[in-house]
């Protein structure tokens, strides 16, 4: 290994390591993003040992020209010149469709022709939906923009639950395509920036019963990770499109992944190569052991400090809704420094009494939120809270205790809990300003708490 090179993660025992990465929209010698796609290629190059096969969710090209001509020359510079370093037999390049690539029937016809991929697909989908398997790992990728069902945002399901089923024996499963299904960043709008919701919940349906670990997806350019009934969305975006959703937050960068029978682990690397983000998935759970009780009122805070992309927090929170829905907000947990406005809060607020973190991380700034579930009046709930800072604006999570798949709070941020400093206190069943302020009005609440890390 070389002073220059970058560390690749390795699975623990048999599995893949491999690289993701998409949304280069190159392809025109010296235009915007062919030196941003070089940048990324540079840092890719370095990983040892090199990726055994490398993943790319869409939009390689600018495209988007009525000339199939100018869009032939775009792909051969792409695949001749910016891509010419890559053996793709040593090391395979898989593709998913993208909305600068295929965005009519005649781009549709030209990525059959010059990418030559398994024609496994559905009817009329042949070489831009297929499917590849590699010992124990099943690769999907799906056309969210199928022309035949009327363009963007538009997706085929009956062949992806087939092929899902015919290979139910692969131990891990992905399915790539280029639109997410659930929004990014606060950056939403169906049939444009995810996939269709006649189309959403079929589709991750699909994923869920199917035992997926991941959707992989790009077209949102930023790097994403959440989770939906034990489905991870991954996003990456990085691979050289100069822009940014949103500038100054989000960077251009690979990921280089290793998946084995206990986890799938990555790391994303910008283009100066540093290690941005990480993530083990599943994470480890709190010892046992290290849980706290804590009774309803205040009490300092268990610990302190900055919330940084290792730690991990969780919280397990019971109790008995009101028989009336109280639309104020009803305090289950708060943090706090005595005579500010508390940074964190979690609890219930509005009419149908929705689970809701609260997060207010810069004095003067208004907060950000995240919605969970709805908790019905008059019944019991029993709800399992993590809070995982490596995992950006997803890391909020929550399931129902007893449910092993965590999903992600709804929110519309682009950072998460990574830049939050735990307060001094912590405030159960109501929060700082006395016993009734911002009360819960249900009964017997518990609230356990657990560092992780």
């Amino acid at each position: 290994m070389s002073a220059n090179s970058i560390p690749s993660l390795l699975p623990n025992g048999p599995g893949h390591q491999f690289v993701l990465y998409g949304d280069s929209c190159s392809g025109v010698p010296g235009a915007l993003h062919e030196d941003t796609f070089a940048a990324v290629n540079s840092v890719l190059r370095r990983l040892d040992p090199p990726p055994e096969f490398i993943l790319f969710p869409g939009d390689e090209i600018i495209g988007l020209t009525a000339d199939p001509k100018a869009l032939r020359a775009q792909w051969r510079h792409w695949f001749e010149h910016e891509m010419g370093w890559l053996d793709r037999q040593e090391t395979p390049l898989w593709h998913t469709t993208g909305n600068h690539t295929t965005y009519d029937e005649m781009s549709e016809q030209v990525f059959r022709e010059v990418l030559q991929l398994p024609a496994n697909g559905p009817a009329g989908q042949e070489g831009l939906s297929y499917w590849v398997r590699r010992d124990d790992l099943l690769l999907v990728f799906v056309h969210t923009l199928w022309t035949g069902l009327g363009g963007e945002g538009h997706v085929e399901t009956e062949w992806l639950e087939a092929t899902l089923k015919s290979h139910s024996d692969a131990r891990h499963k992905i399915v790539l395509g280029h639109h997410p299904v659930f929004p990014i960043n606060g950056f939403s709008g169906s049939y444009q920036r995810e996939i269709g919701p006649d189309y959403t919940n079929r589709f991750w349906d699909i994923l869920v019963e199917a035992e997926v670990l991941a959707y992989v997806c790009s077209h949102i350019l930023a790097f994403d990770i959440q989770i939906h009934r034990g489905v991870l969305q991954l996003c990456t975006a990085g691979a050289g499109t100069a822009h940014r959703m949103p500038e100054g937050v989000e960077y251009l960068h690979c990921i280089q992944a290793a998946l084995d029978a206990a986890s799938f682990r990555y790391q994303v690397v910008d283009t100066a190569g540093i290690v941005r983000e990480w993530l083990e998935w599943p994470f480890k759970p709190a010892d046992p052991e290290a849980w706290q009780d804590l009774s309803l009122g205040i009490h300092p805070a268990g610990f302190t400090g900055p919330m940084n992309n290792d730690r991990i927090i969780e919280l397990r929170i019971k109790g008995l809704m009101p028989e009336t829905a109280h639309a104020p907000a009803q305090t289950f947990f708060s943090a706090f420094n005595p005579g500010s406005i508390e940074p964190f809060w979690l609890g219930v607020r509005g009419p149908r009494q929705t689970l809701t973190l609260i997060l207010g991380r810069d004095p003067g700034r208004s907060p950000h939120y995240w919605f969970g579930p709805d908790l019905a009046p008059g019944r019991p709930f029993d709800v399992d809270i993590a809070l995982h800072a490596g995992m950006g604006p997803g890391g909020i999570l929550y399931r129902m205790h007893g449910d092993e798949r965590w999903s992600s709070f709804d929110g519309a941020s682009a950072t998460g809990l990574e830049r939050l400093v735990w307060p001094t206190h912590w405030s159960v069943g109501h929060a700082q300003g006395g016993a009734t302020h911002r009360a819960f009005m249900g009964d017997g609440l518990q609230v356990r708490i657990a560092a992780a890390k």
